[in-house]
Protein backbone atom coordinates (compact mmCIF):
# COMPACT_ATOMS: atom_id res chain seq x y z
CA UNK A 1 0.00 0.00 0.00
CA UNK A 2 1.00 3.75 -0.80
CA UNK A 3 0.05 7.15 0.65
CA UNK A 4 -3.00 8.06 -0.85
CA UNK A 5 -3.23 11.48 -2.34
CA UNK A 6 -5.65 14.19 -0.47
CA UNK A 7 -6.36 17.79 -1.16
CA UNK A 8 -7.41 20.44 0.80
CA UNK A 9 -7.64 23.98 -0.55
CA UNK A 10 -4.59 24.87 -0.36
CA UNK A 11 -2.28 21.63 0.29
CA UNK A 12 -1.82 18.04 -1.71
CA UNK A 13 -1.16 15.29 0.68
CA UNK A 14 0.91 12.31 -1.12
CA UNK A 15 3.13 9.88 -1.32
CA UNK A 16 7.27 10.47 -1.06
CA UNK A 17 9.06 10.96 -3.72
CA UNK A 18 13.12 10.95 -3.99
CA UNK A 19 12.72 14.70 -5.42
CA UNK A 20 11.63 15.68 -1.87
CA UNK A 21 14.78 14.86 -0.29
CA UNK A 22 16.96 18.17 -1.26
CA UNK A 23 13.81 20.77 0.38
CA UNK A 24 13.61 18.28 3.44
CA UNK A 25 17.17 17.91 4.15
CA UNK A 26 17.23 22.26 3.95
CA UNK A 27 14.15 22.49 6.65
CA UNK A 28 16.11 20.46 8.52
CA UNK A 29 19.46 22.81 8.72
CA UNK A 30 17.24 25.38 10.02
CA UNK A 31 17.21 26.43 13.50
CA UNK A 32 13.72 27.18 13.85
CA UNK A 33 12.37 23.83 12.09
CA UNK A 34 14.23 21.38 14.12
CA UNK A 35 14.51 23.33 17.22
CA UNK A 36 11.62 21.59 19.00
CA UNK A 37 12.06 18.09 17.27
CA UNK A 38 16.01 17.21 17.93
CA UNK A 39 17.78 20.28 18.84
CA UNK A 40 20.08 19.88 16.22
CA UNK A 41 20.78 19.81 12.18
CA UNK A 42 20.23 16.43 10.70
CA UNK A 43 22.52 14.89 7.51
CA UNK A 44 21.75 14.37 4.38
CA UNK A 45 22.06 10.50 5.61
CA UNK A 46 19.67 10.75 8.64
CA UNK A 47 17.27 12.62 6.57
CA UNK A 48 16.94 10.12 3.76
CA UNK A 49 17.00 7.40 6.02
CA UNK A 50 13.78 9.73 7.42
CA UNK A 51 12.01 9.94 4.58
CA UNK A 52 12.54 6.13 3.79
CA UNK A 53 10.97 5.17 6.82
CA UNK A 54 8.23 7.94 6.84
CA UNK A 55 7.36 6.55 3.10
CA UNK A 56 7.73 2.65 4.26
CA UNK A 57 5.19 3.26 7.17
CA UNK A 58 1.92 2.20 4.57
CA UNK A 59 3.62 -0.98 3.29
CA UNK A 60 3.84 -2.60 7.20
CA UNK A 61 0.99 -1.08 8.89
CA UNK A 62 -1.57 0.01 6.29
CA UNK A 63 -0.79 3.84 7.71
CA UNK A 64 1.95 6.31 7.44
CA UNK A 65 3.35 9.90 6.53
CA UNK A 66 2.27 12.07 3.55
CA UNK A 67 4.36 14.44 2.08
CA UNK A 68 2.47 18.23 1.81
CA UNK A 69 2.23 19.89 -1.18
CA UNK A 70 2.04 23.08 -1.59
CA UNK A 71 -0.34 23.38 -4.22
CA UNK A 72 0.13 27.30 -5.72
CA UNK A 73 4.20 26.02 -6.50
CA UNK A 74 4.16 21.81 -6.37
CA UNK A 75 6.82 22.67 -3.78
CA UNK A 76 7.72 20.09 -0.96
CA UNK A 77 6.45 21.63 2.31
CA UNK A 78 6.43 19.38 5.34
CA UNK A 79 5.37 16.06 6.27
CA UNK A 80 2.07 14.85 8.06
CA UNK A 81 0.79 11.40 9.22
CA UNK A 82 0.52 8.13 11.46
CA UNK A 83 3.37 6.07 12.81
CA UNK A 84 3.67 3.23 15.46
CA UNK A 85 7.61 3.68 16.16
CA UNK A 86 7.50 1.70 19.49
CA UNK A 87 9.07 4.75 21.72
CA UNK A 88 10.24 3.82 25.18
CA UNK A 89 8.17 6.29 26.78
CA UNK A 90 6.12 6.11 30.50
CA UNK A 91 3.18 5.80 30.11
CA UNK A 92 3.58 3.73 27.07
CA UNK A 93 1.77 5.16 24.14
CA UNK A 94 0.68 1.29 23.72
CA UNK A 95 0.05 0.39 20.05
CA UNK A 96 -2.00 3.31 19.22
CA UNK A 97 -1.40 4.97 16.27
CA UNK A 98 0.62 8.17 16.42
CA UNK A 99 0.36 11.42 14.75
CA UNK A 100 3.25 13.57 13.90
CA UNK A 101 3.63 16.73 11.63
CA UNK A 102 6.43 19.06 10.95
CA UNK A 103 5.72 22.32 8.24
CA UNK A 104 8.36 24.31 6.26
CA UNK A 105 8.89 27.48 8.87
CA UNK A 106 7.85 29.92 6.14
CA UNK A 107 4.61 28.44 6.74
CA UNK A 108 3.89 28.61 9.83
CA UNK A 109 1.09 30.09 11.26
CA UNK A 110 -0.68 30.69 8.51
CA UNK A 111 -3.51 27.76 8.94
CA UNK A 112 -1.27 25.27 7.06
CA UNK A 113 -0.39 22.92 10.39
CA UNK A 114 -4.66 22.88 10.58
CA UNK A 115 -5.28 22.43 7.47
CA UNK A 116 -3.03 19.37 6.79
CA UNK A 117 -3.39 17.41 9.92
CA UNK A 118 -6.62 18.05 9.82
CA UNK A 119 -6.98 16.39 6.48
CA UNK A 120 -4.78 13.56 8.02
CA UNK A 121 -7.67 13.11 11.02
CA UNK A 122 -10.32 13.09 8.75
CA UNK A 123 -8.43 10.47 6.77
CA UNK A 124 -7.70 8.59 9.76
CA UNK A 125 -11.38 8.71 11.57
CA UNK A 126 -12.17 6.67 8.32
CA UNK A 127 -9.29 4.13 7.71
CA UNK A 128 -6.80 3.89 11.27
CA UNK A 129 -7.78 0.39 12.81
CA UNK A 130 -7.82 2.35 16.62
CA UNK A 131 -10.49 5.08 17.99
CA UNK A 132 -7.86 6.54 19.14
CA UNK A 133 -4.43 8.59 18.38
CA UNK A 134 -1.61 9.38 20.23
CA UNK A 135 1.33 11.96 19.89
CA UNK A 136 4.18 13.51 21.87
CA UNK A 137 5.24 17.47 21.82
CA UNK A 138 8.08 19.09 23.34
CA UNK A 139 6.49 21.04 26.24
CA UNK A 140 8.39 23.94 24.24
CA UNK A 141 6.25 23.93 21.50
CA UNK A 142 3.45 26.09 22.01
CA UNK A 143 2.09 26.63 18.70
CA UNK A 144 2.34 22.74 18.50
CA UNK A 145 0.82 21.92 20.90
CA UNK A 146 -2.09 25.05 20.15
CA UNK A 147 -2.60 23.07 17.02
CA UNK A 148 -3.06 19.40 18.31
CA UNK A 149 -5.75 21.23 20.94
CA UNK A 150 -7.26 22.66 17.87
CA UNK A 151 -7.91 19.32 16.36
CA UNK A 152 -9.29 17.51 19.75
CA UNK A 153 -5.73 16.09 21.31
CA UNK A 154 -5.96 16.48 24.97
CA UNK A 155 -2.73 15.97 26.80
CA UNK A 156 -3.11 12.96 29.53
CA UNK A 157 0.78 12.55 31.00
CA UNK A 158 3.99 13.93 31.25
CA UNK A 159 7.28 12.00 30.34
CA UNK A 160 10.34 12.94 29.03
CA UNK A 161 12.04 11.48 25.32
CA UNK A 162 15.48 12.10 24.42
CA UNK A 163 16.18 14.23 27.36
CA UNK A 164 13.59 16.36 26.71
CA UNK A 165 10.27 17.05 28.70
CA UNK A 166 7.23 16.22 26.60
CA UNK A 167 3.81 16.46 26.98
CA UNK A 168 1.78 13.02 25.64
CA UNK A 169 -1.66 13.38 24.21
CA UNK A 170 -4.50 11.61 22.99
CA UNK A 171 -7.66 11.95 20.46
CA UNK A 172 -10.54 9.86 19.96
CA UNK A 173 -12.49 9.54 16.88
CA UNK A 174 -15.32 11.81 16.51
CA UNK A 175 -18.84 9.21 17.38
Amino acid sequence: MTAPTLETERLRLRAYQPTDLPPLLAMWQQPSFYQHLTGQPATENEVWTKLLRDAGLWAVLGYGYWAIEEKATGAFVGAVGFADFKRVLTPSLGHYPEAGWILAPRLHNQGYGTEALGAALTWGDSHLPEPRTVCIINLANEPSRRLAARLGYREYARAEFNNTPIATLERFRPA
